[in-house]
């Protein structure tokens, strides 16, 4: 099966970073907001909802920086071949939840969540001269973070 996923770069007046840091399933993984294409739904839509799910927070979907170029696995079930479509998107209001300054810094409530779904997450900023592909976790994901880091001075 292939398992379409949606990624949204932030990147603030303060050339700083928003990544989601998640504890799944027993992993820690840091990576770009975004997630799963839903039947039905265009993949900006779906990155539009992703935000709105997980931050509240209304986006504008800017232009496409990248669209996964070779086979790779999913990091969750072997069965699954990931395409990962990347964007730039813009926050059309202030964030409201909670930005964390530390990696993996998950509250009595987020700790909650994911005893009962076996996953949650925070996010944060990363400076922009602390930012690198060495920031996220995913191989994609760290391809996405050289492009962002070559073409954006």
């Amino acid at each position: 099966m292939i398992s379409v996923r949606v990624y949204g770069l932030l990147v603030n007046e303060n050339k700083q970073v928003l990544v989601s840091d998640e504890f799944i399933r027993g992993n820690y993984y840091t990576k770009f907001p975004g997630g799963g294409l839903e039947f039905g739904e265009g993949t900006r839509d779906c990155l539009k909802r992703e935000f709105k799910e997980e931050m509240d927070l209304n986006v504008e979907v800017g232009d496409h920086i990248y669209t996964t170029d070779y086979f790779q696995m999913s990091a969750f079930n072997p069965a699954d071949q990931i395409l990962s479509i990347y964007y730039y998107a813009h926050a059309l209001e202030p964030i409201k939840v909670p930005l964390r300054q530390m990696p993996f810094d998950f509250d009595e409530q987020q700790l909650a969540v994911y005893k009962e779904r076996s996953e949650t997450e925070t996010f944060r900023f990363i400076d922009w001269n602390d930012f690198s592909a060495a920031s996220v976790s995913l191989p994609i994901d760290k391809i996405v973070a050289d492009m962002l880091k070559n073409h954006v001075k």
